[in-house]
């Protein structure tokens, strides 16, 4: 693997992912917490394109499997999908619930499998590193927040549980798009930003190159977008 000549990981230096400590590669496990000590994540592109194909696929399952089943004395059994939720919430006049429900369950999700596959082809040509870096960072900050609608559901099925009058159950759509938010949260954790970096160096990009800053004591090479 080529490394930026100005990173850490070209003197053979690693950082450790769990505390922080910058130590030799071949010490192999940090001193301070014992943890194994890698130059970059391990397999990173391999998971994190492997985690995003799972989500994928159950993203499917998810939007059209209904995520609740309402089973009523008076009404009967009424079963819902997350549009139909959507469109039922917004004819009954709940625009917030509509809204977040939509954003949260039907436009992250989309807008993070783009994200995640525009990492990794980053990570694989080098372009544009500054730009995938701040992507990445947004990706992983956004991630969180793609959990709100299963909140909801549990919200609601608390407050609208009536015992022998009415029972709500969770349908499989619920249990498929909690798979994937958590898949694409541990695809977002699994991926490696400092790939990007190094992809740069090797293709020669200039964005990627050390830059000379000068200082009392003379010029040194710093790199702004050092990763280790």
């Amino acid at each position: 693997m080529t490394f930026d000549p100005a990173s850490a990981a070209a003197r053979g230096l690693a950082h450790c992912h769990s505390c922080g400590k910058l130590e030799p590669v071949e010490t192999g496990h940090c001193p301070r917490c014992h943890t194994p000590l890698h130059l970059r994540k391990p397999a990173s592109l391999q998971h994190t394109v492997a985690l995003t194909i799972s989500a994928a696929i159950l993203y499917l399952p998810a939007n059209l499997l209904p995520v609740l089943r309402v089973e009523s004395t008076l009404k009967g059994t009424q079963q819902n999908t997350i549009l139909g939720g959507v469109v039922q919430f917004w004819q009954d006049g709940d625009y917030p619930v509509a809204l977040i429900i939509f954003i949260a369950s039907v436009m992250i999700p989309l807008l993070k499998f783009f994200a995640i596959g525009a990492l990794c082809l980053g990570a694989y040509s080098g372009r544009w590193p500054r730009a995938m870096t701040q992507l990445y960072r947004i990706t992983d900050y956004i991630g969180r927040w793609s959990m709100v609608d299963v909140f909801v559901v549990a919200i609601l099925v608390g407050v609208v549980q009536l015992g022998a009058v009415m029972t709500i159950y969770p349908g499989g759509g619920a249990f498929a798009f909690a798979g994937v938010v958590v898949l694409m949260m541990i695809a977002a954790h699994s991926f490696d930003p400092r790939l990007i970096w190094d992809a740069a160096a090797r293709k020669g990009h200039a964005a990627a190159r050390p830059i000379e800053i000068a200082t009392a004591g003379g010029e040194y090479s710093a790199d702004p977008s050092f990763h280790g």
